[in-house]
């Protein structure tokens, strides 16, 4: 029952997932918006770029017609509606309590699966899947980062959260092979959401490369 979905129900759960994730990273991007003291188009500009770059950019890069966001006017509505939130409440004495570590993890982990889920969709493989799925999860956060003049997350050494999109796709991958889609959606939100918030209760991060200089013919020669 679990994997019987048809292609149709699968595609609308994806939407639902990718439109989920486009409001609470509108959401976030408008939090970021608000510390740095921006105008209301600021915040519009900041938000809508953290809630459709990531998927514009994999839907550029699946070459399936033009990127959904700038079809279907409700990703941008839905983008705009999470954005304002955040212009109207300030969320941001809340950004390090367990709701909003919730909601950033839910829409990492929405979006990892709805990424993984389209490319699969298209006929591509599980290795573009699992790289677009990945895409999709971080991208709109980098280049929302990004003109914030700030350090990505995916490469400031921060706590797990590439890694995390990385294996809720490939979560996904292997479900939709095993002919459980509906599982895979499921089990990759759920072990990312998991994953996240261990990672950021414990400080799980990955290694660093160690402090290592090569030495000098005087450090040689003794």
């Amino acid at each position: 029952m679990a994997g019987s979905l048809s292609p149709q129900n699968v595609a609308e759960v994806t939407r639902a997932l990718d439109l989920s994730g486009v409001f609470v990273n509108g959401m976030l991007g408008g939090v970021l918006a608000r510390d740095r003291r921006l105008d209301l188009f600021g915040f519009l500009a900041i938000g809508i770029v953290s809630g459709l770059g990531g998927g514009i950019v994999r839907d550029t890069l699946l070459q399936h017609g033009t990127p959904v966001a700038l079809t279907d006017y409700t990703y941008i509505a839905v983008a705009a509606a999470g954005t304002m939130l955040a212009f109207v409440a300030d969320l941001s004495r809340h950004t390090t309590g367990l709701p909003f570590n919730l909601l950033d993890a839910l829409a990492l982990s929405v979006w990892a699966v709805a990424g993984a889920q389209k490319t699969l969709a298209v006929g591509l493989g599980w290795l573009s899947a699992v790289l677009l799925g990945t895409i999709t999860a971080v991208g709109g956060g980098a280049i929302r980062d990004i003109m914030l003049n700030r350090t990505p997350a995916i490469f400031g050494g921060n706590r797990l959260y590439a890694t995390v999109a990385v294996l809720v796709s490939g979560v996904m991958v292997l479900c939709r092979r095993l002919g459980a889609p509906t599982v895979g959606i499921l089990a990759g939100i759920v072990i990312g959401v998991s994953l996240r918030l261990a990672a950021l209760t414990w400080n799980w991060r990955l290694p660093r490369s160690p402090d290592w200089r090569p030495g000098t013919s005087q450090d040689q020669d003794s």
